[in-house]
């Protein structure tokens, strides 16, 4: 899973109010004076962001592994029942199927609660990042005079689509938080998208199905 996907998702809702500062009542008499910063950038140079890709990575891989373990149970009983169905009365045939498709339906419902667990987990993995990267905007705009600060990041819906190089403090956030601007390379891959199905093969009325 793309991390800086990632952080895009949940910067939508958490930085779309939040990135913008209330003016206080000396401000509003003072010239209005608006900043702004590439969340993306700043965030994918957090020490922060590493971690969280290694413990969303790590807990994807157990999820996976729970997955093909599931999967390797149910194929192996497909296999089964088509070297004895031939020997099979018509009664124990169809209790084989239907026993056969309600795994089937399991390892699906599990790979739809996997997904969920694990978007859970990366909103909690983020939340302190995001909470550490707020607060240093917070300082940077007060330390600078800044009214107003937009997030830039131009995946998704950027607020902001033109604006002064001098009115960047990307850099000023990074340094506030003792980071050197451009010491670390944009991440642009995590951990696997959430756990994918393995072959998963039906028998009669379940079709074979891969997923890959």
């Amino acid at each position: 899973m793309n991390l800086v996907k990632i952080f895009r998702l949940t910067l939508a809702a958490a930085l779309l109010t939040a990135g913008t500062l209330a003016a206080t009542s000396a401000q509003a008499q003072a010239p209005l004076k608006i900043g702004y910063t590439d969340v993306q950038y700043v965030l994918s140079q957090m020490t922060e962001s590493k971690q969280i890709e290694s413990e969303l990575k790590t807990y994807n891989d157990q999820l996976a592994a729970q997955l093909k373990s599931k999967s390797s149970e149910f194929e192996t009983k497909v296999k089964d029942y088509q070297q004895k169905s031939g020997t099979m009365t018509d009664v124990v045939k169809a209790d084989t199927e239907k026993e056969l498709q309600r795994l089937q339906q399991s390892i699906q419902e599990f790979q739809r609660t996997a997904e969920q667990s694990l978007q859970q987990k990366q909103q909690t993995l983020l939340k302190p990042a995001l909470d550490k990267l707020q607060k240093n905007i917070d300082l940077v705009a007060d330390e600078n005079g800044f009214t107003y600060v937009f997030n830039s990041d131009g995946g998704g819906s950027p607020l902001l689509l033109h604006a002064p190089k001098d009115g960047d403090i990307s850099d000023l956030v990074l340094k506030k938080m003792g980071i050197t601007p451009g010491a670390a390379a944009l991440i642009k891959s995590g951990p696997a998208s959430p756990v994918s199905a393995p072959v998963t093969p039906g028998v009669n009325k379940t079709k074979t199905k891969t997923k890959k």
